[in-house]
């Protein structure tokens, strides 16, 4: 198999860099898998007495990515959808708002957000690298760098590409660690 085949696929042996990058990219890469070409239906599936969606996840991830790499990164305030919702009247609004949503804005939202996450990401550790200090500080003035900002969101991909795992097997039987290998993501088939 070619490294081409799975660009996913963290390095063997790589600096510190690129293995984090590496790990958050094969999360990523496995969690948009997991939600990869589903119709409406498929997107709003449930398990059990969860409220979670796999649409759910889409849009809770794409804020996620938006917050680190904005507020928290830069102190740049958040554009739309998330500067236009009423977060104190639903503190879930990126989970409940799903449900309205098509699969392509979903789609669409959660593929623009990464796109500008790793230009963000990238041009970051071109310019200062790990250890450089980033927006976000803790009340006493500690500041956090941005190790801990990537390390932080691999921890929540990590939690939420374990909940899509138990969402697409329940919509059609999809299971597995990785997308094989020459995946990539396709159109919303609905």
């Amino acid at each position: 198999m070619a490294d081409d085949d799975c660009p996913w696929e963290p390095p063997l042996a790589g600096t510190e860099t690129e293995h984090l990058v590496g790990a958050l990219e094969r999360l990523r890469t496995t969690f948009r898998w997991k939600a990869d070409d589903l119709d409406a239906t498929g997107l709003r599936a449930r398990v059990g007495a969860s409220a979670l969606t796999l649409g759910g996840l889409l849009k809770h991830l794409a804020r996620v990515e938006d917050e680190c790499f904005g507020p928290k990164f830069s102190g740049s305030p958040l554009g739309p959808p998330w500067n236009t919702a009423d977060w104190d009247a639903d503190p879930d609004w990126d989970f409940s708002s799903a449900a309205a949503d098509t699969p392509a804005q979903l789609y669409g939202l959660w593929d623009t957000t990464i796109e500008r996450s790793r230009a963000t990401l990238d041009s970051a550790l071109a310019d200062g690298g790990l250890d450089q200090l980033v927006h976000l500080a803790w009340p006493d003035g500690s500041r956090v760098s941005l190790r801990r900002l990537v390390c932080d969101l691999i921890e929540e991909y990590g939690r939420h590409t374990g909940h899509a795992d138990l969402l697409r097997e329940a919509v059609d039987g999809r299971v597995g660690e990785d997308p094989p290998p020459g995946w990539s993501p396709r159109s919303p088939s609905a």
